[in-house]
């Protein structure tokens, strides 16, 4: 087996493209409707590595977490900006009349959606497995409330991630991941970046992001457990009530992301580890839906991306470079 590369790269899919993190550019290719591809390059270097205590282990994984979240949006939004001006260019030449939203509309429908978004977020992953393991009647047994209710969350993500696949255009995303992952296995394993070398790579890698959400549901469970114990036998001297658990679980999540972000970090540097290998499985076992295999364009948008990303040579790539 080829040497590792040691700068490590990685992404996610966006609509009709791909973006790249380097050690210090973001690059997002995007397929227009007319095949052509343009590129957006910016740059980029982690707080973590500016403010030394930031950098600090554990503090690390919550703010690049944070950072991580800020970038995908804007991301999404550019992307689906680009998509949705092919959408329009698509029906004026059909002849269809087009009503423009104006940037007020437009931002306060996504709002909406984010508010939405977190609103089911909380709903599905905080307050209803603690209700149904209260219903369960857990709450006198810290450690089984935390298993039942972290089983529970478990489900709820599997089958959510499962139902959203089916969606056409979810799954055409998820088809851009797989670019993705093929991309940056044959980088990291010094293989050729040659569009159909890079097809023989597998879509699954152990950094991916659906990895680090399942270790966040796993060191979760052990986590909070531990905490409940602690308050319910040194604080309160009573079963913890759920709404109470529930609060200072959130504010647990700091904790908890960056407990897993060193887990994912130490994972990705041991992987013929028999521990690591047994963590890795979930999250992996996970990506066979999450990661789709990708045709041979949506490859050369990974490629382009990545290229950019590292600052190598994009000329045999026809790209438009754009500016935001």
């Amino acid at each position: 087996m080829q040497e590792k590369k040691e700068i490590n790269v990685g992404g996610q899919a966006v609509i009709e493209g791909v973006m790249m993190r380097g050690p210090d550019k973001l690059a997002t290719a995007i397929r227009r409707k007319d095949g052509s591809i343009e590129l957006l390059k910016t740059p980029f270097i982690s707080i973590t590595q500016k403010k030394k205590f930031l950098g600090l282990p554990i503090i690390r994984g919550f703010v690049s977490l944070i950072e991580m979240m800020i970038i995908g949006i804007k991301t999404l939004t550019f992307s689906a900006n680009r998509f949705e001006l092919d959408l329009l260019a698509e029906e004026e030449s059909e002849g269809k009349k087009t009503k423009e939203r104006s940037k007020t509309a437009e931002n306060t429908a996504n709002i909406v959606s984010y508010i939405i978004a977190f609103g089911l977020a909380f709903l599905l992953f905080g307050w209803l497995p603690y209700k149904l393991a209260d219903w369960m009647h857990l709450s006198r047994k810290d450690i089984l409330f935390n298993l039942f209710a972290g089983a529970i969350r478990i489900v709820f993500f599997v089958l959510y991630v499962y139902l959203i696949s089916l969606m056409k255009d979810i799954k055409r995303l998820f088809r851009y991941h797989g670019a993705e992952h093929k991309n940056v296995n044959a980088y990291e394993h010094n293989c050729p970046l040659i569009i159909e070398k890079i097809q023989d790579w597998s879509t699954i890698h152990p950094r991916c992001g659906t990895s680090f959400i399942f270790f966040v549901l796993l060191i979760s469970i052990l986590i909070f457990s531990l905490v409940d114990t602690l308050v319910s036998a040194y604080i309160l001297h009573t079963p913890v009530p759920v709404y109470l658990r529930l609060a200072y679980h959130i504010l647990l999540l700091p904790l908890v992301s960056g407990v897993s972000y060193e887990v994912l970090k130490y994972s990705g540097k041991n992987l013929n580890h028999p521990i690591v290998k047994l963590l890795t499985v979930p999250g992996m076992a996970l990506q066979h839906i999450t990661t789709q295999p990708p045709d041979n364009d949506m490859i050369e948008i990974g490629l382009v991306a990545m290229k950019a990303a590292l600052d190598m040579d994009l000329s045999e790539h026809k790209v438009k470079i754009i500016e935001e």
